[in-house]
């Protein structure tokens, strides 16, 4: 009688469970749209608003420095909040952060539309980078609890590649909107990709969270370290037009670095640390890291400046600026599963000394091609970089996860995207100060050593702080005009070469980095169950 009484029950668990496995079924292709769709409006903007920075400053009548912030505001709260965020969607919700973080974004990116001032623009900015530290980290949280090992794979891969394409694309759409109609209306992008993200993540997407994630949230570390970063990059952002000896600049700069210590003090002594400092013991998690800090601070201040040469300089249009962008994501989206290949064939070792080398090659040559180089030659060095960077980043991201046990594969991937998220910050203010540093000292030295009539001397001293020519030379005609315009543009063109060397002396500190790796490295702690697993969870 128990046994009859048993079966009806056990039926019962079995249709529920065949129930909760189709709707998990069906369920599958949603969750790969919506973290698709979530992931492409964080790639759009940050591969779009580059381009449009010539334009923004000329409409705004903004300075170079206020240019840097429009960057560096997203790129601070980010960095400041990307691994707080995945902490918290982890412990409270990923559906319900990736719901939040799109909808902050989104109505930060109205702002930034609508905003009338640089001022406005910054701080809408700022809020876009918390919308952005919300969604990153649950994209692929979601896909990697929706989908089993076996089918993780196919699915990471199908929404890598997406990424890609929607990367590749952004820099050429946002350059024919800026050319043909405003720079606002490429901030009006993100909202029209939030509104079916947000149905289909609320409607379809399930609800996860991590059972094992340890109670409670490092805010103290996160505030230290926006305010750290904040006053470093204001400091050094600061220093061309105020000069090393400003009070203001001087106290930024030590406030930041103190701050920036009470940070890794702090992370000493909390229990749940954003930043385990434990990871660091490990000789390759510290190498791969540093890579990771010098490389993408070479990647971002080219990126910062390309389009600066290729519009003030050369004078190309913004959707031309757009295009030469375009090699660079062809490249790392068509050879990146070649590249995962020489991980297996050669080790980490080779390919992250080697990829390195070659981007400091191809950061090298667009130096030499800044002045006089002629478009195709742009697209030739942007694409030699691009070969540099994809034979790095597949084998960059398995090794961070290989040399860290598989329980904190996640924190260390989470660190990797904050250390290069920092470089970029990191970047454009210290590569922007040297660029306006140089800028400044090439206008002085004309001024000083040449005779010019009183209006070209007036458009000199008036274009010492910018990355925008135009507005100096406004109202120059003839000879004044071609003359004032010929002096800023070479004055410009060096200072944006040096920049271009110093990323490609980066690139070569990020391959020496690379040389500290062990050949074919492998954390003792891992058992081969252990590194099994990690290679699982790796699998594109």
């Amino acid at each position: 009688m128990a046994n009859l009484r048993a079966r009806p029950c056990e039926a019962e668990t079995i249709r529920a469970t065949r129930a909760a496995g189709n709707c998990a079924a069906r369920a599958k292709p949603w969750v790969l749209l919506a973290t698709i769709l979530a992931s492409s409006i964080a790639n759009i903007d940050g591969a779009i608003v580059n381009v449009a920075l010539p334009a923004i400053e000329t409409d705004l009548a903004a300075s170079a420095t206020v240019v840097q912030w429009l960057v560096n505001a997203y790129t601070l709260c980010l960095s400041a909040l990307l691994l707080v965020g995945g902490a918290a969607a982890d412990q409270f919700g990923r559906r319900r952060f990736l719901i939040t973080g799109i909808g902050i974004f989104s109505a930060a990116s109205l702002w930034c539309a609508a905003s009338p001032s640089a001022a406005q623009l910054i701080v809408a900015r700022a809020v876009e980078g918390v919308g952005a530290a919300l969604l990153i980290p649950c994209s692929l949280a979601i896909i990697g609890a929706t989908f089993d090992e076996h089918e993780r794979g196919k699915a990471i891969g199908t929404w890598a590649g997406s990424a890609a394409v929607v990367t590749a694309i952004a820099p050429l759409l946002g350059g024919a909107i800026v050319d043909h109609c405003s720079w606002r209306w490429i901030f009006l992008i993100n909202p029209l990709l939030a509104l079916p993200t947000i149905w289909i993540a609320y409607s379809h997407v399930p609800e996860s969270r991590d059972p094992e994630a340890a109670p409670g949230l490092d805010w103290r570390g996160s505030l230290l370290v926006l305010l750290g970063l904040g006053g470093l990059a204001y400091g050094l952002i600061e220093s061309p037009i105020a000069g090393w000896d400003d009070s203001i600049v001087l106290a930024s700069i030590v406030a930041g670095l103190a701050l920036l210590a009470a940070f890794f003090w702090v992370e000493r002594q909390v229990r749940t640390p954003m930043l385990p400092l434990a990871l660091f013991r490990s000789v390759t998690f510290s190498a791969v890291n540093l890579l990771t800090l010098l490389l993408y601070a070479a990647l971002g201040g080219v990126f910062f400046f390309l389009p600066f040469a290729l519009i003030q300089v050369h004078g190309y249009p913004a959707t031309l600026a757009g295009v030469a962008f375009l090699p660079f994501t062809i490249i790392m989206a068509a050879l990146s599963r070649w590249a995962g290949g020489l991980l297996d064939r050669f080790g980490a070792r080779p390919p992250l000394i080697v990829g390195p080398a070659i981007a400091a090659f191809g950061f090298g040559l667009l130096a030499a091609t800044v002045a006089r180089g002629s478009y195709w030659e742009f697209l030739a060095c942007v694409t030699i970089a691009g070969l540099g960077m994809v034979v790095t980043v597949a084998p960059l991201t398995t090794t961070v996860v290989d040399a860290v046990p598989t329980n904190q594969v996640g924190v260390a991937s989470g660190i990797n995207n904050a250390v290069a998220s920092v470089a970029d910050l990191l970047a454009v203010a210290i590569l922007g100060a040297v660029a306006l540093a140089i800028l400044n000292q090439a206008l002085d030295h004309h001024l000083q050593g040449e005779a010019f009539s009183e209006d070209v001397r007036h458009a000199i001293r008036a274009a010492r702080g910018q990355l925008v020519i135009a507005p100096a030379i406004a109202g120059l005609e003839g000879v004044d005009r071609s003359t004032a315009e010929m002096i800023i543009t070479g004055s410009l063109a060096q200072s944006i070469r040096w920049v271009m060397l110093i990323a490609a002396a980066l690139a070569l500190g990020a391959a020496a980095a690379g040389a500290l790796i062990p050949g074919r490295p492998r954390l003792s702690a891992r058992g081969p169950d252990q590194q099994s697993a990690g290679k699982r969870s790796r699998a594109p």
